[in-house]
């Protein structure tokens, strides 16, 4: 995972910046945003970015846990999206030992994060993810299939596991989305996802 947080940080240029945080929410979101909560639901976004999909929650009205290990990033972010209902934090899959557990969020997202975990790693994170997320509350992910960008490696990624692994951690399958990339780099590489989206049971 260094390797990972290393190659986005040595992405993050002012361009980089910009490109990722100009991609509109309502697009990437598309096949479940219908399944988003209520206003003043409490959000946690894993894999923060700049701040796109945090601002647009906190724009929705949510309290938003940003968590974000790269600092160039979670810097950038920081100076772009100032809302108070937005907190950061510096931590990382698969352990994210400094975020709230003990059913803390309303809805929990991992956006383009989960194929740069090893299934080592996914096998910790998921019972992670699990013990964040209230009663009835959600667990929104969307899964990488095809190349990686340079220096961001990524890992192949199987859905059935994912769902496997997810229910055997309380998670219901409410939804599973095939969808093709919104970014043209991205679909000239032949890169598509798979949106899946779970409710905590119990």
């Amino acid at each position: 995972m260094q390797d990972v947080l290393e190659g986005y940080a040595k992405a993050a240029t002012a361009d980089f910046i910009a490109a990722y945080d100009g991609l509109p929410p309502e697009r990437i979101y598309e096949h479940v945003i219908d399944l988003f909560p209520n206003r003043n639901a409490k959000v946690a976004d894993i894999g923060a970015g700049t701040g796109r999909d945090a601002a647009w929650f906190a724009y929705r009205g949510y309290d938003v846990l940003a968590v974000e290990p790269v600092r160039e990033l979670r810097e950038s972010g920081q100076a772009l999206h100032a809302a108070p209902n937005i907190k950061w934090l510096d931590d990382r899959l698969p352990h994210l030992g400094a975020v709230p557990a003990h059913g803390t969020f309303d809805l929990v997202t991992l956006c383009a994060v989960w194929q740069h975990l090893t299934d080592e790693g996914r096998a910790i994170a998921m019972p992670r993810l699990a013990t964040m997320i209230a009663p009835s509350g959600m667990l929104i992910m969307s899964l990488r299939h095809g190349p990686g960008a340079t220096g961001r490696r990524v890992f192949p990624v199987s859905s059935g596991t994912t769902i496997e692994t997810a229910r055997a951690c309380g998670l219901r399958l409410i939804r599973r989305q095939d969808a093709n990339s919104v970014q043209a780099g991205n679909q000239a590489m032949g890169v598509s996802w798979t949106w899946l989206a779970f409710e905590k049971v119990g």
